[in-house]
C-alpha cells in the first residue's frame, strides 16, 4: 500500500497536518512515537490558545486533534521510524519508511516530530533518573507531595514547571544561571507571589547525590565560584528542549542544533519531505505556531502529491 502523505510526530503539528491532508482527500497516515510523548499533550494549563479563555490541559486539546483528524479519515500507527529512503511507486517517485517492524511508502512525508527536554549532562543525572531526577512536572509532581523539589531552568518552561510542582510540593527552589528569569512577565509574576517558590540566583547544577533517590544537589555560583549543597526530594530539570531528528541526519538539511532548515511553505532540502512544528528551524515554539505550519506542511504535500500524480488543477 503507498501513502499520499506520511506524518511523522502526534503533536499538534503532525495532528493539524493530518486533519488537513485527510480532508483534502488524500491516503493519510500518522505514525506515532512509542517512545517520545508530544510535549503539548504534558502541559498541564493551557492560556494562550485561542478560542479557550478558560483554559485547558493539553491531553484534552490533542484528543479534540486526533478525534478531528479521525473523523476525516486519517489512519493512526504507533511505531517508531527508523530511517527514511527515496523509493519508487507505481513508477513515481516515493519515499519508504522504516518501522520498527516494517515498512510503509508514501509519495510524500511531513516530519512533526517534535522536540525532547535537554540534559544537563552532570554527575548522578542518569543515575538517578526516575529516582528523583524527572523531566516533566504533570507526569510525576504527584509523587512530592510535601516534598522539597529544585527546578533547574529559567524560562517559560521551567516557571511553569515550578509553579505546579507548588501545588504539591512543601517548598521548590527554582535555580537559574542567570539573575533573572526569562519566562514571560506574567508567569514570574505568578511565581514570585507564589509563597512556596524561592530563587537562587547566578548558580548552575554541578552535581546530583544520594542512596537509593536523590538526598542532594551542589550548585556553583557562576559569578563567585562558590559551591554548596541543597539537601531535596526531588529534581526536575527544564533547560531547553532538542529536535528528535537524530535519524534524519545525511537525509535533510539540519542547522547545528538539529534543526530542520525549511522555506515558509515547510518544504526541506529534498522534494516531498516536508517539516513542521518544533522541529524546524523556527523563531517561536508554541502549539499555535506548531498547528500553523502543520496546516501549511499538508497544503504543501498536496500539491506535491497533485503534481507528482499529473492531479494539479488547471492540468
Amino acid at each position: 500500500m503507498t501513502y499520499d502523505v506520511v506524518i511523522i510526530g502526534a503533536g499538534p503539528a503532525g495532528l493539524t497536518a493530518a486533519i488537513y491532508a485527510s480532508r483534502a482527500g488524500l491516503k493519510t497516515l500518522l505514525i506515532e512515537s512509542a517512545a517520545i510523548a508530544s510535549q503539548a499533550a504534558m502541559a498541564s494549563d493551557i492560556e494562550n490558545y485561542p478560542g479557550f479563555p478558560e483554559g485547558l490541559n493539553g491531553f484534552e486539546l490533542m484528543d479534540r486533534f486526533r478525534k478531528q483528524a479521525e473523523k476525516f479519515g486519517a489512519e493512526f500507527r504507533i511505531d517508531d521510524v527508523k530511517s527514511i529512503k527515496e523509493s519508487k511507486s507505481s513508477g513515481k517517485k516515493a519515499y519508504q519508511i522504516k518501522l520498527d517492524g516494517e515498512s510503509v511508502v508514501s509519495l510524500s512525508v511531513v516530519i512533526a516530530v517534535g522536540t525532547s527536554p535537554r540534559k544537563l549532562g552532570i554527575p548522578g543525572e542518569e543515575k538517578f533518573q526516575g529516582k528523583g531526577v524527572f523531566y516533566c512536572a504533570v507526569c510525576d509532581a504527584a509523587f512530592f507531595k510535601d516534598k522539597d523539589i529544585i527546578v533547574a531552568g529559567g524560562g517559560d518552561a521551567a516557571v511553569e514547571e515550578a509553579l505546579f510542582l507548588a501545588r504539591f510540593g512543601r517548598q521548590v527552589t527554582l535555580i537559574h544561571r542567570r539573575e533573572r528569569l526569562r519566562a514571560t512577565k506574567i508567569l514570574q509574576e505568578r511565581a514570585f507571589a507564589d509563597k512556596k517558590i524561592k530563587f537562587i540566583w547566578n548558580s548552575t547544577l554541578i552535581a546530583i547525590s544520594g542512596d537509593e533517590k536523590v538526598k542532594s544537589v551542589k550548585i556553583k555560583n557562576v559569578k563567585t565560584g562558590e559551591k554548596k549543597e541543597i539537601p531535596c526530594d526531588g529534581i526536575f530539570i527544564s533547560v531547553g528542549y532538542i529536535p528528535n531528528t537524530d535519524f534524519l541526519k545525511g537525509i535533510l538539511k539540519l542547522d547545528k542544533n538539529g534543526h530542520v532548515i525549511t522555506d515558509s511553505n515547510m518544504k526541506t532540502s529534498k522534494k516531498g519531505i516536508f517539516a513542521c512544528g518544533d522541529a524546524k528551524k523556527k523563531l517561536l515554539r508554541q502549539i499555535v505556531t506548531a498547528c500553523g505550519d502543520g496546516a501549511t506542511a499538508a497544503f504543501s504535500a498536496r500539491m506535491y502529491v497533485e503534481e507528482l500524480k499529473g492531479e494539479k488543477y488547471g492540468v
